[in-house]
């Protein structure tokens, strides 16, 4: 099938050389999109150096807008399957294929890629895993739906979830919110275990100092996504 690996970029210059290296060792089956997000470093000089394939933005979106135009890019050269994968070297192209199989398979119509299913290699911080525990639960309460790894951005989706994304994508809380805009909509969400790396170089979006912060912006965010996706689209409607 007819796969993007989207490949979301801010300021890693560090890291996005080895990430398409890789990528291109151990899936060379699939075509990729660096979505430079405005980076303020050689980011972009080193894509063009390179012959990556890449877009730039002409604004800073963050994440969330980075993302949707991957998925717009996506619908817009009809690619059966997509897959959101970091551009700071955590997530392992090795793990591709497992990820994809569910969504190819048409078990999934998004497979999301989980550090907690064998909880091998890089688990992150016990105060970030306490912060995704709680994000785990939120959505269980809100959703019904047990998802291990709520903000793991290492994730395939299928051509109609891909097409709903385009045009309903969260923009502060993309991971979580894009699980509840999912489920709330019929679309069958999963997980599939991976190994994950610790990043390779550069500075992570979410800082220690701001995670209560955080964790209260995004509980709100995901009450209220909740309480909003009765106005969109669902599975069973189309997009």
């Amino acid at each position: 099938m007819k796969t993007l690996v989207m490949i979301p970029c801010y300021n890693e210059e560090e890291n996005i050389e080895r990430v398409v290296s890789r990528l291109s060792e151990r899936a060379s089956g699939v075509d990729y999109l660096i979505i430079n997000d405005c980076s303020t470093d050689r980011s972009r000089e080193i894509c063009e150096e390179n012959g990556f394939s890449y877009i730039s933005l002409p604004v800073n979106l963050g994440i969330g807008g980075g993302v949707q135009a991957g998925y717009l890019y996506a619908v817009e050269h009809g690619y059966d399957i997509t897959v959101q994968m970091d551009g700071d070297g955590q997530h392992d192209p090795a793990y591709l294929a497992d990820l994809i199989r569910p969504v190819a398979e048409g078990k999934l119509d998004m497979a999301i890629g989980s550090r907690f299913i064998k909880k091998d290699g890089f688990q992150s911080s016990a105060l970030r895993r306490l912060g995704i525990q709680i994000i785990s639960l939120l959505i269980r309460l809100l959703t019904g739906a047990r998802v291990a790894d709520t903000t793991s951005g290492f994730r395939a989706c299928n051509r109609e979830l891909t097409a709903f994304y385009a045009r309903h994508y969260a923009q502060d809380f993309p991971e979580p919110e894009a699980i509840v805009s999912a489920v709330c909509g019929g679309w069958r969400v999963g997980e599939v275990p991976v190994v994950m790396e610790e990043r390779m170089g550069g500075t992570s979006s979410i800082r220690s100092f701001k995670s209560a912060y955080y964790m209260i912006k995004v509980t709100l965010s995901l009450v209220v996504w909740r309480l909003t996706c009765g106005n969109m689209p669902r599975h069973k409607e189309g997009v």
